[in-house]
């Protein structure tokens, strides 16, 4: 049985995190943590950690279940290139699962996108991601539409910082053939929608998930820390834990 420590036990993703704990035959709820609480005392019984909290939170966490050898489920998204590089280093000694989206709709939309992008070639298609979410999300683009656009940019040979045009506005000019364009929504309660589209003249494909439960996002946290019960040290993704890599 899986001991799980559920990290933001009294934020909305954190509830339904420790109910999908629950809900999972092969993992128990363990302990949970908030701000201001002692770490420590809570990772002792844990086997694994679920974190979906904070970026700024993660080194905390790392250091701590570095001194425990304590698995790790990292669903925070926001990290700095620092905070991204602290997640590389730990997993040289724990087993890391750091997704931005752990829903198995999501992953199948980033398995689509790469596949989409080897057919529908950038010579032809003009390329745009849109992503929406509630109005308390802090960071943009989420995480899962960054997911989209590097998985667009292994696909298509272009550039995060030099080909990727974040919204449009004023006299811009036609688009280039390497622009791929990301567009942020935000407002109410959405819980993540996100759209790949494909545009040539005379046709046009969209490839679009949204979630309306972050119960979807908490199960596949729970599954990701089953599966990593017996995995090496190493960082992995939901690809990795789908069988889709």
């Amino acid at each position: 049985m899986n001991q799980i420590l559920v990290t933001g036990k009294s934020g909305r993703m954190g509830q339904t995190i420790i109910q999908a704990v629950e809900e999972n035959p092969d993992a128990a709820l363990a302990s949970t943590h908030d701000a201001g609480e002692d770490l420590a005392a809570a990772m002792a019984p844990a086997d694994t950690v679920i974190d979906f909290t904070i970026h700024s939170f993660t080194g905390e966490v790392l250091a701590e279940a570095l001194k425990t050898n304590t698995r790790l489920v990292i669903g925070t998204t926001g990290h700095s290139d620092e905070e991204r590089a602290a997640i590389v280093e730990a997993s040289k000694t724990l087993p890391i699962v750091f997704a931005p989206n752990y829903s198995i709709g999501v992953n199948t939309l980033f398995w689509l996108t790469r596949k989409a992008a080897q057919v529908l070639k950038q010579e032809r298609f003009d390329i745009e991601v849109t992503e929406m979410h509630h109005r308390h999300k802090i960071d943009a683009p989420s995480g899962t539409a960054r997911r989209l656009l590097e998985i667009l940019n292994e696909e298509t040979g272009t550039n995060y910082e030099d080909d990727i045009k974040h919204g449009r506005v004023g006299l811009t000019g036609a688009r280039t053939q390497r622009e791929i364009g990301m567009h942020t929504l935000r407002g109410g309660d959405v819980v993540g929608d996100h759209t790949v589209m494909f545009a040539a003249d005379g046709e046009r494909v969209e490839l679009t998930h949204k979630a309306s439960s972050r119960m979807t996002f908490a199960a596949g946290a729970v599954q990701a820390a089953v599966w990593l019960t017996d995995k090496p040290a190493g960082l992995y993704d939901m690809q990795d834990v789908l069988g889709l890599q």
